[in-house]
């Protein structure tokens, strides 16, 4: 078995070159990770030069690299934000106590699970992703989705090594079943739903990364305040990159609007029908693939009564939305707070008691931050004097996990029979034929500077390169 050169191979901050059981266990991983990335990593990459960045620090002003770089050869670093000196759980029943250097005994297991969930998310990704490449609208956006792709990866690695530093013989095995659960996979399949959907197209993929990585942030930035300090540390730098991430979403939807007002106003119309002819996505596909990924994303923070995380919180393992920002006590102890519920064929309001109810108090904070995103699409759209405009639906629109499973409701929040949704479906959701519409758009166009006739050139390129910097090079 070929060992690793760990200054040069694996950029890190954790000093593997002197933990001898450590290598050894990330010898005997890599392999398979390789052939993991092999087998569904980015279709047909594996020649290519992509000007990617690459993490070597934490240093704020310089913690990454740009260069041509192919994929298999990425250096895929382990990164623990640095240690905050005399740091201390900051929530909880050991609030006030110093953060765990190591693990606790009596939370062994609850750590575990939280960063394999989090750990199974990454190659996820990758996999439902892994065919975009051949369809890609430009050099840019090829780009893009390759260092998507390959930070996800690292981020993968950033698990596996907790994994395997903290917990022994069972890290190890977590650390090999990640590897082989596979996205949408009908008897081995990834541990969230929304992780088993498919991507199939640019639009899918841009509202993946901009709703579904979203989710992503705010679960570390929950994690990053857990009293484990490696955890906390480590997710703090993956946060770094996953800024990243959303913003290929962001600005990719906010690309696809602005094409699509450009052949509106040169057509004067606003009929999808006319709009699809000229090769372009009408402002109501636009709207029902939102829905579509809201609805799944939001899905991905559980349940809206948890004791889970109750006692993930009580334990001082998993914080919310900055906590230490919070003016609270800390503990939660009697307090409130109010989640949806249909009563007399109504949805009201129902209290509970706050500790069981941080899933929805992370849920909605992550639906106010995915708002502002959206309102910056609508100032596209006002800037190009469209009257349409976008909208996040209501929370209880199309869920199902928790109290909501189910539940019938409209985007705008009015509660259905089962007759009603099935009637109206097709107008808040991507029906078959949208599907079809879109992926027919899908064809790859590699020539530099030049990007598909259904998404407008970014405004600025990467690290300071012209947009029509040759981002991808074939071999």
């Amino acid at each position: 078995m070929s060992t690793i050169n760990y200054a040069e191979k694996i950029p890190n901050n954790v000093d593997l070159s002197g933990d001898k059981t450590l290598q050894r266990a990330l010898e005997h991983w890599q392999p398979g990770f390789l052939n993991w990335w092999q087998d569904m990593g980015p279709e047909g990459s594996p020649n290519y030069d992509v000007y990617l960045r690459t993490a070597v620090s934490v240093d704020p002003s310089g913690w990454a690299h740009f260069d041509y770089v192919k994929m298999p050869d990425y250096r895929w670093g382990i990164f623990l934000n640095q240690a905050e000196a005399g740091r201390q759980v900051n929530f909880g029943e050991h609030k006030g106590e110093a953060a765990w250097q190591d693990v606790p005994g009596e939370h062994r297991a609850n750590l575990r699970r939280i960063i394999v969930t989090q750990g199974d998310t990454e190659p996820a990704s990758v996999e439902q992703q892994r065919h975009l490449g051949l369809t890609a609208p430009s050099l840019y956006d090829m780009r893009n989705l390759f260092q998507v792709n390959v930070e996800e990866g690292r981020h993968l690695w950033a698990m596996v090594y907790l994994l395997h530093r903290y917990f022994g013989r069972d890290g190890r095995e977590e650390g090999d079943a990640l590897l082989q659960r596979r996205s949408g996979d009908a008897d081995n399949p990834r541990i969230l739903q929304a992780f088993n959907e498919k991507t199939p197209d640019w639009l899918s993929f841009f509202m993946f990364t901009y709703f579904t990585d979203r989710d992503g942030k705010f679960q570390l930035c929950a994690l990053a305040e857990s009293g484990f300090d490696p955890l906390a540390r480590t997710c703090r730098f993956m946060l770094t990159e996953e800024a990243h991430h959303m913003f290929v979403g962001e600005s990719g939807v906010s690309r696809v609007i602005q094409r699509t007002c450009e052949v509106m106003n040169q057509l004067k119309t606003d009929d999808p029908a006319q709009l699809r002819a000229a090769g372009v996505i009408d402002l109501p596909t636009v709207q029902r693939y939102l829905n579509f990924h809201f609805s799944v994303t939001i899905d991905l923070f559980g349940a809206d009564e948890s004791s889970n995380a109750a006692i993930f919180y009580n334990s001082g393992l998993k914080g919310r939305f900055e906590e230490t920002k919070r003016t609270d006590d800390h503990r939660l102890q009697g307090d409130a707070y109010r989640l949806l519920a249909v009563q007399d064929g109504a949805l009201v309001e129902r209290e509970v008691p706050m500790l069981n109810a941080l899933n929805e108090v992370l849920r909605d904070d992550y639906i106010t931050d995915s708002r502002g995103g959206v309102a910056r699409w609508n100032r596209v759209l006002e800037k190009a004097g469209v009257d349409f405009r976008l909208t996040t639906p209501h929370k209880a629109f199309n869920r199902k996990i928790g109290t909501l499973a189910k539940v019938r409701v409209s985007p705008d929040g009015k509660l259905l029979s089962e007759q009603e949704w099935n009637a109206g479906m097709d107008q808040w959701l991507p029906s078959a034929s949208d599907r079809a519409y879109v992926a027919s758009l899908m064809g790859r166009v590699v020539a530099p500077g030049k990007y598909a006739n259904w998404i407008a050139p970014p405004s600025v390129g990467i690290n300071r390169q012209p947009v029509d910097f040759e981002y991808v090079r074939f071999n």
